[in-house]
């Protein structure tokens, strides 16, 4: 706000300082101003640090803090009456030009300021610190508060350009203390990070209102599949070959790759542990510590376990959540994953639901079990958090079963989205859901993995023995972790053809929530890059294109 000119000089200085007024009292406010004879902000904070150092100078009876408000509410005002900085991201991180550190000898200040407290008061008290002043980047709010030990590391790690392993080092912690504490500064506007770097081809962006957001991931998901060492044997098995799994000294330079790809990327970094069955992996323990120090969040994509394992990973770390599969109904289910395993999976969503972990249940869906998904939903609504399906992919022993015929799957999702209304733990995945939503004139979702598929886009696949690969569900090679970082990978010309889909799908509105499942397109003879999804029941597609069929 901007000062009138022609306010009288009380009300200036009221409008500078309307807590130490409030504090002060209308008496002992007056008293200043007339001892002050010409008063201004400047002298009003002078006249205060005088009666702090020498309290039988001036008025007594005032209020030991008051100098201090007094410098921390010229500052919010000083901050008010100045146009905001640009706050765009750049190419490095920075500090927000808009703060302000004030040094002040009194803890709790901003509690006791009317319209900044954020928590039940506090009253002053004594004790050397900092105040933040600082304007928010998406709001521009005005923003204060005491300043954390946090707020000051962030702040020394920028300014002094001290890198996170350096500042672990120092601090005799882990780079994910250092990583939490960058990411609240990062949050709370106090630094500003650049954008993410994991964005799609702009070439891809319709002209569809909203769908920007689907452009650019702030997060990135390593699927690590540790080990092909698995206690069933499924009839849909994508991969029964015999992979030999890297070392644990190379495991830990994974880590530290992809820790560095995240921070370049401007990105927090998830690792979900796969295989196989990861917890048959002989160091998983230590694999999942490891990870955790690095400040990675972490799930597992994996079978029924016992309860000593997963209390044991909750004490290191909460798993973001515990993903199972079952197939159908009991039956149906055990034919495809073997005898007593539809019970197992029941008592262990009962256990994940006792450790307090988040449980999801994937359907692989084939002709076969596609009228058993919505039984199978009503069963685990009280079992589970979260119950969805990919289609099946005929690769691997996979390809001795069939998907269903394109317009009977056409009516089974919208018979899934109509139960979704009513079966809370129904969630969509599979893209084509995304034309079923559109048809009837509901909000569309993110599809496969937020953005469409998202095949080395905001996921990679990593096999136990170094391979990469865009998406686990078919064979999509592009690079080993042997020969290449993950940067050089991610980066590289296959990566992109994977990332950007089949040319079939170009200029479709709903691009970029779809490209239908490339794996899908594999399993059936298709070219990913060139062929659309099979089952693909758009009206609206780009003129001229194919079904890929």
């Amino acid at each position: 706000m901007k000062i009138n000119n022609h306010l009288s000089t009380c009300d200036v200085l009221t409008q500078h300082f309307p807590n130490c007024r409030r504090i002060l009292g209308n008496i002992t406010w007056d008293g200043i101003l007339a001892a002050l004879g010409k008063p201004s902000p400047e002298s009003f904070i002078h006249f205060l640090d005088a009666s702090e150092l020498d309290p039988t100078a001036q008025i007594k009876d005032i209020a030991p803090y008051i100098y201090d408000l007094a410098c921390i509410e010229q500052g919010i005002f000083k901050l008010s009456d100045k146009e905001p900085s640009d706050l765009s991201p750049r190419e490095t991180v920075f500090v927000n030009p808009d703060l302000m550190l004030v040094p002040v000898s009194w803890k709790h200040l901003p509690d006791a300021m009317a319209g900044y407290g954020n928590k039940p008061p506090q009253k002053p008290e004594p004790g050397e610190g900092h105040v933040l002043i600082w304007r928010e980047p998406v709001t521009c709010h005005l923003m204060c508060r005491d300043a954390t030990d946090d707020d000051l590391l962030a702040l020394k790690l920028m300014v002094e350009e001290i890198d996170f392993d350096t500042a672990a080092r120092r601090g005799k912690t882990s780079r994910a203390k250092i990583l939490a504490v960058f990411h609240h500064a990062v949050n709370e506007g106090i630094l500003i990070n650049p954008k993410s770097l994991i964005r799609r081809n702009p070439e891809l962006l319709t002209d569809n209102p909203g769908f920007e957001s689907y452009m650019v991931s702030d997060s990135f998901t390593l699927q690590w599949h540790i080990t092909q060492a698995c206690d069933l044997h499924c009839r849909h098995c994508y991969d029964r070959s015999s992979r030999h799994s890297i070392p644990f000294s190379k495991a830990m330079e994974i880590l530290d790759d992809f820790f560095d790809f995240t921070l370049a990327a401007h990105v927090r970094g998830h690792i979900t542990f796969t295989g196989g069955n990861p917890l048959l992996y002989p160091d998983f323990e230590k694999l999942y510590y490891e990870a955790s120090q690095r400040g990675f969040s972490l799930a597992i994509l994996g079978n029924p376990a016992q309860k000593e394992p997963i209390t044991r990973l909750q004490e290191i770390q909460p798993l973001t959540h515990y993903q199972i599969s079952l197939e159908g109904l009991e039956a149906y289910n055990d034919y495809i994953r073997g005898k007593g395993h539809f019970k197992r999976s029941l008592d262990f969503l009962d256990l994940l639901r006792e450790q307090d972990v988040y449980s999801m249940v994937m359907l692989t869906l084939n002709s076969d079990n596609m009228n058993q998904v919505l039984p199978l939903a009503e069963i685990l609504r009280e079992k589970t958090d979260s119950f969805t399906f990919n289609r099946l992919a005929m690769v691997g022993e996979g390809a001795a079963l069939t998907l269903p015929e394109p317009e009977d799957y056409r009516r089974f999702l919208q018979k899934f989205v109509r139960a979704a209304a009513s079966n809370p733990v129904i969630r969509m995945k599979d893209n084509l859901i995304n034309i079923v939503k559109e048809d009837t004139g509901r909000d569309l979702f993110g599809g496969c993995t937020g953005f469409g598929c998202g095949a080395a886009f905001n996921f990679v696949a990593l096999l136990p023995d170094g391979e990469v690969h865009a998406c686990r569900k078919f064979p999509s090679y592009i690079g080993s972790i042997n020969e290449n970082s993950l940067d050089e990978i991610y980066t590289s010309a296959r990566a992109r053809q994977y990332r950007d889909g089949s040319s079939a799908c170009k200029g479709c509105r709903l691009s970029p929530v779809c490209r239908g499942c490339q794996a899908v397109a594999y399993g059936m003879g298709l070219n990913v890059f060139t062929d659309r999804d099979p089952f693909c029941f758009y009206e609206n597609r780009p003129s001229g294109a194919t079904l890929g069929v």
